[in-house]
């Protein structure tokens, strides 16, 4: 039908604007790497500077190195000595310098970015595994059905229950990519471009959640329909669900992700420096969120 066409078209339109953010983010990745490389190619040369004056002062210690193999047995012993104590000295001034970094607030700061960050990674996970249940055991198995002969259901029922389900998965499957990329990359953890590939999204979330009131309306009205309730309780029953009803999942973007985004920013913006280079788009992400959340 034509309300089929144009939901199709929508669907194939979030995924165009998908790819052209994947497209510009790779853009961006392109072009750090190239600056990364001009640097490493300038460290490469500054290192080959040194090892060239290196190699210079050793060709003149040479005819000192040759007076000292005439030198007396115990002028030899007392100069390794010497040598031993000022490795020592230096390992130890080094191991003080390392270990009052680890007790220092900047370090503790980072531990605990760190970690928000990895908490974001399971939290996103399991997310993505909630909106993955939610379209896969329940809105592409009614979208069949109500294709039967005898549908328990209709076409405009399933998109009013079912609003942007389907293209908010996958939003966040490549968000969820995007996290484990950066962690691949520890100790670096940058952040600020992910979102910026989820907030021009939000439009869609706004739509789901001033949509949500009337899903589950038009859900409840549906279940008045023995054939329906019957077939969706078929569908809960199956053991990805873990014995959790429809709602549950309609309901989990409403009052577990919105607010978990809101308050990981916050954390993550407690442990970012204000001069940090993330600052500004981690803020204003905090920000968006709250805006839709309100």
């Amino acid at each position: 039908s034509y309300s089929d066409i144009l939901i199709e078209r929508e669907v194939l339109m979030q995924k165009y604007i998908h790819l052209v953010q994947i497209v510009e983010t790779e853009k961006v990745a392109a072009n750090q790497l190239r600056h990364q490389l001009e640097d490493q190619d300038t460290e490469i040369e500054r290192l080959k500077s040194e090892i060239v004056a290196l190699n210079k002062t050793k060709e003149k210690m040479r005819p000192y190195q040759g007076n000292q193999e005439d030198e007396d047995p115990d002028i030899k012993k007392i100069k390794k000595v010497q040598s031993f104590m000022r490795g020592w000295l230096c390992r130890r001034k080094w191991k003080t310098i390392v270990q009052d970094y680890i007790c220092s607030p900047h370090a503790e700061s980072m531990r605990k970015r760190n970690q928000i960050v990895f908490n974001m990674v399971e939290a996103e996970s399991e997310y993505v595994h909630q909106l993955y249940v939610l379209v896969n055991c329940f809105l592409r198995p009614l979208r069949m059905a109500a294709s039967s002969k005898k549908p328990p259901i209709s076409h405009d029922d399933v998109s009013s229950i079912f609003l942007n389900s389907e293209t908010i998965m996958f939003l966040h499957e490549i968000f969820h990519q995007g996290l484990k990329a950066r962690i691949a990359n520890w100790p670096t953890l940058i952040l600020a471009d992910l979102f910026d590939i989820l907030l021009p999204m939000l439009n869609i979330y706004q739509e789901f959640v001033r949509n949500h009131q009337y899903s589950l309306q038009v859900l409840a009205n549906c279940k008045q329909n023995r054939d329906f309730d019957k077939l969706l309780k078929q569908y809960e029953a199956n053991p990805a669900c873990e014995g959790r009803m429809l709602e549950t999942f309609l309901t989990y973007p409403m009052f577990q992700v919105l607010p978990v985004y809101i308050i990981t920013l916050h954390e993550l913006l407690a442990h970012t420096p204000h001069e940090h280079v993330e600052r500004k788009s981690l803020e204003f992400a905090k920000s968006k969120l709250e805006e839709l959340s309100r």
